[in-house]
């Protein structure tokens, strides 16, 4: 790769933000004129890569592999000069059209240049965002550069390795994939892969494992000397190194993930910490809200009040050990109310084989081997009778964002990354290019609904869906969580409403359920679930009765996660059709409209003045998303020191 150097290991060390960052965060607000100037850029090169094409269907596929020899040849030497890269463009998309029977649309190559040149594609759900992927990593993985294709779940990435296998296998390249089942073996043999397909939670584990077996406080040099001193003897790593990232469904990783550290942890057994834990939570279970302390269950945020300072002090003088440090019994309680309060099953946890497994909330899958730190998980377990697992000790943590920070050479796509943009910029120094869409939208989405309260919204979401499946079309609906999700099946399943369900508690059955979902008169009701990565086919005669309608029952922190779900219908150029129809008394609204605003509503809804309706629901929606863009920040600053504290020269952090 040109401009960069290529060790052992290679990383960037020490990524800062620097003022270059911010002056792309400073023009983010231009984003459409700028996009109109690049795209002229992006399609003359689409231009020349087209003009390659007749040329290459006539040769022979023993001249077509002499080509891409020496193609590699000359990047492996030379870079990715423009012409080159050109010619590499058009050898994979004659092997796609040869292996797989697809053509690369323009705006596929578009999106895939927009990565290659270390920057998010904003491509419309349905485009072909798969194919995209593949065009740029194989032209990375063409000069030699080890590439991680980094997506959303195993399924997905299993399915796309698999699919896309021909076509890296005609360019001469090998690709691997990693999934949670994986032991170390099979994963380190993925990762001498040219291309690896990987979730990015496996990917963020194997690196802090690579962490830990390699010694921070040597150079590169050293390492290397140590190598020649002893060959052989040098600790095995799984990675290659953080060369080459193509980072799908960006937002969600980069930017609704980037929160929550990454800890790889050991087991440590401890009985005196499993009592204190059981003693927390049978205190907080005395204390009373509102009076002992306040829990807000929407933020996941708990406090005492003086009077719960007060009842724990007495409580803890009559206690051992931990209980006389008051930091340290405060935050126990804390920790113990929240997990009483603020986290709840079929939300945020289900209960499976007597274990909690986690709910991912960005894609409303389970998460299984993920678990809450500082005793929360402890304490969720003994909250639904659950045998408490070992505590875990730390034995390295990063985050998302001061991970993929380190890449060389890094890039994405996402279908709803344009209002992200800035913080894009300021974090990773990746511009948002929005990839125009290869034929016009004929998506129909209908003005917001307002409800007086979950009741009266089922009643008319029920009856909406009843009136829209008579005509042959199929029904897709979007809930909150899984236990909304069953709710509102339950309420179907008494009107005797034919349906299927999609939760986290059905993940085994995720495949089949979308592609059933686009049948005639189909009613699928779902969480976040189908509103990632998925592609709902559908069935013949559908398209002319309307196409897919969705109904959004999501309130979510951010407008780009409802936009997920209403980008399911309407893709490709399909009709299609979407409406929100939500309750006032939903948490996140509640928390921040006055009640008398129910005064509006009506049995139909509260529609007009369209801008109030919107600005109800967009409200809580901001606040939600600037808090959580504070935190984030936070996080990066904290990220900082921790690496400033940390820095040795030519040490891994």
């Amino acid at each position: 790769m040109p401009g960069i150097l290529l060790g052992a290991y290679p990383e960037r060390r020490g990524a800062t933000i620097d003022w270059r960052h911010r002056v792309l965060a400073a023009v983010s607000a231009l984003a459409a004129p700028l996009d109109a100037f690049r795209l002229r850029r992006y399609r003359r090169f689409v231009d020349a890569v087209g003009a390659l094409g007749p040329a290459l269907a006539r040769l022979s596929p023993a001249a077509i592999d002499d080509r891409i020899e020496r193609l590699r040849a000359s990047l492996s030497r030379s870079g990715f000069a423009e012409p080159l890269l050109v010619e590499a463009f058009a050898l994979i998309r004659h092997a796609s059209e040869r292996t797989l029977g697809r053509r690369p649309y323009d705006t596929q190559l578009i999106a895939a240049r927009v990565m290659f040149d270390k920057r998010v594609a904003e491509m419309a759900t349905g485009e072909g965002k798969t194919l995209a992927a593949a065009v740029c990593a194989a032209a990375g993985a063409l000069a030699g550069v080890p590439v991680h294709v980094i997506t959303v779940n195993d399924y997905l990435v299993e399915r796309d390795a698999d699919l896309m296998r021909p076509l890296y296998a005609a360019l001469g390249l090998t690709v691997g994939h990693i999934a949670a089942k994986h032991d170390l073996v099979t994963r380190k043999q993925a990762y001498a892969c040219d291309i690896t397909y990987c979730t990015a939670r496996d990917l963020v584990f194997d690196y802090l494992r690579d962490r830990t077996v390699r010694n921070p406080l040597l150079s590169e040099a050293q390492r290397r000397a140590a190598e020649l001193d002893a060959p052989g003897r040098a600790a095995p790593t799984l990675l290659r190194g953080l060369c080459m990232a193509v980072v799908d469904e960006a937002d969600s990783i980069l930017l609704d993930e980037a929160r929550i550290p990454l800890i790889l942890s050991t087991s440590s057994p401890d009985t005196a910490r499993a009592s204190f834990h059981a003693l927390a939570l049978d205190f907080a279970r005395r204390l009373v809200i509102g009076r002992d302390c306040a829990v807000d269950p929407e933020r996941q945020h708990v406090a005492l009040t003086d009077a719960g300072r007060t009842a724990l002090g007495a409580f803890a003088a009559s206690q051992p050990g931990a209980w006389r440090n008051r930091l340290h019994r405060e935050e126990a309680t804390c920790t113990a109310l929240a997990a009483l309060h603020t986290y709840h099953p079929d939300r945020h946890y289900l209960v499976r084989d007597g274990k909690i497994v986690i709910i991912d909330a960005a894609t409303g899958r389970l998460a299984p081997g993920r678990m809450w730190g500082r005793g929360l998980h402890q304490m969720i377990e003994l909250k639904e009778g659950c045998k408490p697992s070992a505590d875990q000790v730390t034995a390295s943590q990063i985050t998302y964002q001061r991970f993929f920070r380190r890449y060389l050479h890094l890039g994405g796509m996402s279908g709803t990354v344009s209002e992200a943009g800035a913080e894009l910029a300021t974090v990773y120094g990746l511009e948002v290019v929005r990839v125009p869409l290869r034929r016009p939208s004929r998506r129909t989405v209908f003005a917001t609904r307002l409800f007086r309260d979950r009741a009266t919204q089922w009643n008319a979401v029920i009856a909406r869906t009843i009136a829209v499946a008579r005509t042959g079309r199929p029904v897709l609906i979007g809930t909150d969580s899984v236990a909304e999700s069953e709710e509102l099946a339950a309420h179907l399943a008494a009107a005797r409403v034919p349906h299927a369900v999609l939760n986290a508690r059905h993940d085994a059955t995720e495949a089949h359920a979308v592609e059933q979902a686009g049948r005639a008169g189909r009613i699928t009701v779902t969480t976040n679930m189908a509103g990632r990565g998925t592609d709902i086919p559908l069935a013949p005669g559908v398209a002319e009765r309307g196409g897919l309608h969705v109904i959004c029952c999501q309130h979510n922190a951010s407008r780009r996660i409802d936009r997920q779900l209403i980008g399911r219908c309407g893709r490709q150029g399909d009709p299609g059709s979407a409406e929100t129809m939500l309750a006032l008394d939903k948490p996140r609204i509640a928390r921040v409209v006055p009640r008398w605003i129910t005064t509006f509503t009506g049995p139909d809804g509260w529609q007009r003045p369209a801008w109030l309706v919107s600005f109800v629901v967009r409200l809580p929606q901001w606040l939600d998303d600037r808090a959580q863009r504070l935190e984030r920040r936070e996080v990066l600053a904290r990220d900082h020191r921790t690496e400033q504290s940390h820095a040795v020269p030519g040490g891994l952090e």
